[in-house]
């Protein structure tokens, strides 16, 4: 059942109403898979097969590296996310327009975009990392900032563009819960997005929330995000990356790092914005 159909009865996790559709219930159990999906084992395992390299990784991205990337990198990120193609590919004149309008349209937008974005990690992975360590230390910056720019292109095909305080801690958190290193890190990164989506989707409290982010504790509560944020990051492409640090093979293992990292942070951004879909438009309510 949903809000609009039962308006005074609560909503209980993934039950479904007459009007939601077949496609819609298949999402819906598919975001539960993801959100119940163990963090990649690619991550925890290359972590100590290979911990002779990470010394050496971790002189090149220390936390403090990523911090900063991440500081800069969201602004350019959301500066280079053009609108033109979604509006003109989605069939509307404005992208909120898109969170009402069809699921399946979005969807296949984002994949459009995920596409694009595994290929572009690919190739500037292959190019960096065939430079051994050296390539590294541009390859970080660069992927962060196209991990970014995924998220806030894929925000807009579901009609949501991550502007506010509030919309940039929802950004912090999709990164959180794609580059976690443990289930632990991944339950309270999805914690956090809950809390921020709340405010988002939910209109009656948007200008409160957005008035809230304004102030110094909430903009301190995003400094602290970034802070944990970019330690977690750094433990996550360290042991991602341990093997790009050999010139020999680090192109390929640069590409297919790269592609691995943008993929989980894809389907992360796909499933979080396809749940605010479902929720903005009161058919299903996922704890």
């Amino acid at each position: 059942m949903c809000n609009a159909c039962h308006p005074r009865e609560p909503v209980a996790t993934l039950e479904y109403c007459d009007k939601m559709t077949t496609y819609e219930q298949e999402q819906a159990k598919a975001i539960r898979k993801w959100k119940d999906k163990e963090p990649s084992v690619v991550s925890q395992t290359t972590g100590w097969v290979l911990k002779p390299l990470n010394w050496a990784v971790e002189k090149i991205i220390p936390a403090s590296v990523i911090k900063g990337a991440l500081t800069a990198a969201n602004s350019a990120a959301e500066w280079l996310t053009d609108t033109q193609d979604i509006l003109r590919d989605g069939g509307v004149e404005k992208i909120e327009d898109l969170r009402d309008k069809d699921l399946k349209l979005s969807d296949k937008l984002a994949n459009e975009v995920h596409n694009w974005a595994n290929a572009t990690a690919a190739i500037e992975g292959a190019a960096t990392g065939a430079t051994g360590l050296a390539g590294m230390a541009v390859d970080v910056p660069a992927l962060i900032t196209m991990s970014l720019r995924v998220i806030h292109k894929i925000g807009l095909c579901y009609g949501y563009e991550c502007k506010s305080e509030s919309d940039k801690q929802l950004v912090y958190g999709i990164m959180s819960a794609a580059g976690a290193n443990n289930t632990k890190e991944k339950v309270l990164a999805l914690a956090n997005i809950q809390a921020v989506k709340v405010m988002i989707t939910k209109t009656a409290w948007r200008k409160m929330a957005e008035k809230a982010a304004a102030n110094k504790v909430s903009r301190e509560a995003v400094i602290l995000t970034i802070k944990n944020l970019a330690k977690q990051l750094g433990v996550n492409l360290t042991r991602r990356k341990a093997l790009q640090a050999i010139p020999v093979v680090g192109g390929v293992v640069g590409a297919t790092m790269n592609v691995a990292f943008i993929n989980d942070i894809s389907w992360a951004a796909r499933r979080t914005f396809q749940e605010m879909w479902l929720e903005g438009n009161n058919i299903i309510d996922i704890d």
